[in-house]
C-alpha cells in the first residue's frame, strides 16, 4: 500500500480527529456520539493512507514510500 497522506495534511487530520473524538465527551445526548466521525482522520493520519485519496488520486505525500 503506498502512502498518500503526508506532511501537514497529517498533521491538519490528527488535529481533527483529536477535537472531533473529544466531543463525545463535551456534548451531552445522542450529539454527542457524532464525534466518533472522529476516529476517521486518527486512523488515517496513523497509517498515512485515506481511501478517498486513493479514489480521487490525490497524493499529498512527497516521497511515496511502499508498505
Amino acid at each position: 500500500m503506498v502512502k498518500n497522506v503526508g506532511g501537514m495534511e497529517r498533521v491538519l487530520r490528527f488535529v481533527l480527529g483529536v477535537v472531533l473524538c473529544s466531543l463525545v465527551f463535551i456534548l451531552d445526548g445522542n450529539w454527542r456520539w457524532v464525534g466518533l466521525i472522529g476516529l476517521w482522520p486518527l486512523l488515517t493520519s496513523a497509517v498515512s493512507w485515506c481511501l478517498f485519496n486513493k479514489l480521487i488520486g490525490r497524493n499529498s505525500c512527497k516521497i511515496p514510500i511502499s508498505k
